[in-house]
């Protein structure tokens, strides 16, 4: 859907706001009837093992919403959820995540696990992942280069 590409988007640019912070760039948009809110990792800067950029977004459309039930939201995410952020979306019953790129080593929405869907839990998510999947790999992949080559400076 075009809403789809333009909200990735719009994380995209969230997840650049959170490198040049030197965060991990991930950036992340919830769209709950008519609130938009955005958030990027903060987990550096916090410091906050648990500041993801979906738990963030979570939280502050909580609060902004007054509820923590955030039925009929959309989550847009430049990177698969990892296991606390999918247990966040789980938890906080939202209907709907799409999120960029592919995490092999840490997705818990199809590729180290399916949180999202397992039917033993109280709630299941409509998933779409892998859309901008190549820009947003990228945008990861160069963040990650660059650490390594400060690293061997």
């Amino acid at each position: 859907m075009e809403s789809d590409e333009r909200y990735l988007r719009r994380a995209m640019e969230l997840a650049e706001e959170a490198r040049r912070v030197g965060e991990v760039p991930v950036g992340a948009v919830l769209v709950a009837d008519d609130a938009v809110v955005e958030a990027w990792n903060v987990k550096e800067t916090t410091p906050d093992p648990t500041a993801h950029a979906e738990i963030v977004v979570i939280r502050e459309a909580a609060r902004r919403l007054g509820r923590w039930r955030l039925t009929g939201a959309t989550l847009y995410v430049t990177k698969e959820p990892c296991i606390m952020c999918a247990g966040a979306l789980v938890a906080a019953r939202i209907d709907r995540v799409v999120f960029g790129c592919y995490d092999p080593k840490g997705g818990a929405a199809g590729s180290v696990m399916d949180l999202l869907r397992d039917p033993r839990l109280n709630h299941r998510l409509t998933v779409e992942g892998g859309l901008l999947e190549a820009e947003t790999a990228e945008q990861l992949r160069s963040f990650f280069a660059e650490q390594r080559r400060n690293v061997e400076e």
